[in-house]
């Protein structure tokens, strides 16, 4: 039936309105399709335990919600919900056959104006995340609270959730999330909950716990002429619904790190705090952020389970649930993090820029690569290919020279402000290393050395391919391999901490030892 169903709905003529097309969105819990003007969501007939559409009543009923509570936030979007009847010619969203579904019917947003899309363009200010931010302070100060919706935000409550979070990861260890990693914040979950209970106590006590959204982020905002529309709030569960504001809003502060907007994040949390008067939420925000995006990873990976889904799209899924993963995790270790001046070491082709941009995106700090810097000085576009020879041209000792100080000038802005930084360049000379921990010294920060290496067959193998694929920032080859050899005065430990890397794996999987070391 659901086969036939769906051929149905791709067809103009089963909408009441006209259209000239339709198409089909699939996510692991709903089929939605979209005409010129409209969406139609139909909930898959699914049991996951915390959400359970497996029979036509309760479709029809989590329908009802949807449109009642995602009117809170967004009361012109929502129209209602429509009857799926059979008809002679199949599924319709007309008619007088038979109600076989039910859907939500909503008014179609420009996909240009979502948030996620405006983000990826650079297209939103300051000002603009502000406004959302006020926003949802003001959703949050009239959403509803009561005894009743406050026994949410009890302790036993929160551990609850993430308790299920983690034995819903059983069956993707090794896949999205491996048992050591899982066990790692499943214990500092456990010690922050325990030294911080009477602040979650404090939290119900001030009536922080009301009925929120659930699910803000990215994709469900839409920004038309700075008008702010938030949709697709959480229908299906109530415990995840009922939270912490702060629970609300760190959601959206974890989407925008995780997009690596991390300015946007601080603009959301400055406006935020500003129109709630909430400045008690800074002693959970970073809790919370780590449940958002655990929730999110684990959402991805349920995806890989999902028949619907073509094998490059779970692959991606797999690839998105990892990353939020490695960022639930990041988020931990910068709690512990004193400002730290990070630097790269290796040979060209070992791993050196990937585990640099992982370093920086799990622990949130800037990241200065030297290729981009040394091509910005020249005035040359970062990606334009540089074919000369080993240490002449853009590459000689006095452009290397600026290259490096340029560098230092970035990572002191970042450690003047008690920021921590990593610089991404090989540092294959003693000295421009020993100016990196003066720096360090001066700025009362600790440096740390990543000395990247990889198999010589390796090495060769990824500069062959870099080159191959073109349009790098690295103008890195292999024929400059050996020469770079030769040059290279490795680090010792006697420079600072000097932690070895053997890149011989996807970034994800290295930067674990590097926090075990700094711990």
């Amino acid at each position: 039936m659901i086969p036939a169903m769906l051929k149905s709905l791709l067809k103009t003529d089963a909408y009441p309105e006209r259209t000239r097309s339709v198409t089909m969105v699939k996510t692991h819990i709903s089929w939605i399709f979209l005409t010129d003007s409209h969406a139609y969501k139909v909930k898959k007939p699914v049991d996951f335990g915390f959400l359970n559409f497996s029979t036509i009543d309760r479709r029809r009923f989590y329908c009802n919600e949807e449109v009642r509570l995602n009117r809170r936030l967004c009361p012109d979007m929502y129209e209602g919900v429509v009857e799926l009847r059979e008809t002679p010619t199949g599924a319709a969203f007309h008619g007088d056959g038979p109600v076989i579904d039910h859907a939500v019917k909503m008014k179609r947003l420009p996909a240009d104006r979502i948030l996620a899309r405006l983000v990826e363009k650079g297209e939103i200010s300051s000002g603009d995340m502000a406004g959302v931010a006020r926003t949802i302070a003001d959703f949050h100060h009239n959403a509803l609270t009561s005894p009743a919706i406050s026994e949410y935000g009890n302790l036993d409550r929160i551990m609850f959730n993430w308790q299920e979070n983690f034995e819903q990861m059983v069956p993707f260890q090794g896949t999205t999330l491996s048992a050591e990693e899982r066990e790692v914040i499943r214990t500092w979950v456990a010690s922050f909950a325990e030294d911080n209970a009477a602040l979650f106590a404090s939290r119900v006590a001030d009536g922080f716990i009301r009925e929120c959204d659930g699910d803000i982020h990215l994709e469900n905002i839409c920004m038309i002429d700075h008008r702010v529309s938030i949709f697709d709030c959480i229908e299906f569960n109530e415990r995840f619904r009922c939270c912490d504001t702060a629970a609300d809003v760190a959601f959206l502060l974890m989407d925008l790190d995780f997009h690596g907007r991390h300015d946007l994040a601080g603009d959301v949390l400055t406006a935020y705090r500003e129109a709630s008067g909430d400045n008690g939420m800074m002693a959970l925000v970073d809790f919370y952020k780590v449940y958002r995006a655990f929730v999110r990873g684990k959402v991805e990976s349920f995806r890989l389970n999902d028949g619907d889904i073509d094998p490059q799209g779970r692959e991606s899924a797999r690839d998105r649930a990892v990353r939020y993963f490695r960022l639930a995790r990041g988020y931990i270790e910068r709690r512990a993090l004193r400002p730290t001046l990070f630097i790269t070491c290796g040979l060209m082709g070992s791993g050196k820029s990937s585990l640099a941009g992982q370093v920086a995106f799990e622990l949130g700090i800037a990241g200065f690569n030297s290729d981009t810097v040394r091509k910005r000085l020249a005035g040359i576009r970062p990606d334009a290919p540089v074919t000369e020879a080993y240490a002449v041209g853009l590459y000689d000792r006095k452009t290397s020279d600026a290259t490096y100080a340029e560098l230092l000038r970035l990572a002191e802005t970042e450690l003047a402000a008690g920021r921590s930084v990593i610089i991404d360049a090989s540092f294959s000379r003693r000295e421009d290393r020993t100016r990196c921990a003066a720096l360090a010294g001066r700025s009362a920060a600790a440096f740390v050395i990543l000395h990247v290496t990889c198999g010589d067959t390796e090495n060769r193998r990824r500069l062959v391919e870099r080159s191959a694929k073109g349009a790098s920032v690295s103008d890195g080859r292999v024929e400059l391999l050996d020469r770079q050899r030769q040059a290279f005065e490795p680090p010792g430990a006697e420079e600072g901490l000097l932690i070895p890397v053997p890149a011989d794996g996807p970034p994800a999987t290295l930067t674990s030892a590097i926090y075990g070391r700094l711990g």
